[in-house]
């Protein structure tokens, strides 16, 4: 597990918006960023979990979050641009992005692949992920220390049999994130790096592998040590990294 322990205030008055927010790793982290003192944006298409997860943080005396039902799948351009400006109106900066939302797709051999079902895992995983990446990032470069943080896969950094869109979409994230360090490096306050959770106690989880024993793997709050440490001030100056967070 990766070694870091977060001071309680370690992301006082920080603004940080987390996708996938409703469940699994993103509810995690949004509950671990608000208990550490920042005011979370939850970003996720469904209204019912993002709502259970502002009241478990409202609930334990955080910083009062913000839920932003917001269906990364279908979303237009300038629905983007009506989600950055939101953004701005409201908190004038932001201060992190975490990338956790993405589906899984099928898992089966290419040729058996269906364009249909690669485009939709490309679309939720890497071009939705580009959008706001690319909308945010003014609001990104207003913070003192900003961070970026991409979620990543082993199947991301080694191609392995039947991981199909998946694995190419956890490339292209890896690509993503290595692209935009080179470019915000020394240039502006915005850091940007990648986490492979390793196997975890989720549902995706639960669908990639039903024969596993779901209680072998740590649960998503076991993880968190790395969220924190690439969210808070403890990492400037880290930038272009991959991380394993086991």
């Amino acid at each position: 597990m990766f070694e870091y322990s977060a001071r309680p205030d370690l992301l006082n008055g920080r603004v940080i918006l987390v996708t996938g927010a409703g469940r699994g790793i993103g509810a995690a982290a949004a509950k671990a960023y608000a208990a550490h003192g920042a005011t979370v944006l939850l970003l996720g298409k469904t209204e019912a979990n993002l709502t259970q997860v502002y009241d478990e943080i409202e609930a334990a005396g955080h910083p009062q979050p913000a839920v932003i039902p917001f269906n990364l799948e279908t979303a237009l351009p300038h629905q983007y641009d009506e989600l950055a400006a939101m953004i701005e109106t409201e908190f004038g900066h932001l201060d992190g992005l975490l990338h956790n939302a993405s589906i899984i797709g099928p898992r089966t051999p290419l040729e058996q692949l269906s364009g249909e079902n690669f485009m939709r895992v490309m679309q939720v995983n890497v071009n939705a992920m580009f959008m706001l990446t690319s909308t945010l990032l003014p609001l990104l470069k207003l913070s003192k220390d900003a961070s970026v943080v991409f979620t990543s896969s082993s199947v991301g950094r080694k191609g392995r049999a039947y991981w199909g869109a998946y694995g190419v979409s956890k490339f292209a994230t890896e690509g993503l994130m290595q692209t935009l360090a080179d470019e915000v490096d020394t240039v502006a306050p915005v850091r940007a790096n990648s986490i492979n959770p390793g196997a975890t106690r989720t549902s995706m989880r639960a669908q990639a592998y039903p024969g596993e024993n779901p209680l072998n793997n740590p649960t998503p709050e076991e993880i968190m040590p790395v969220y924190l440490y690439l969210m808070g001030p403890d990492s400037t100056g880290v930038n272009g990294q991959a991380f394993n967070a086991q």
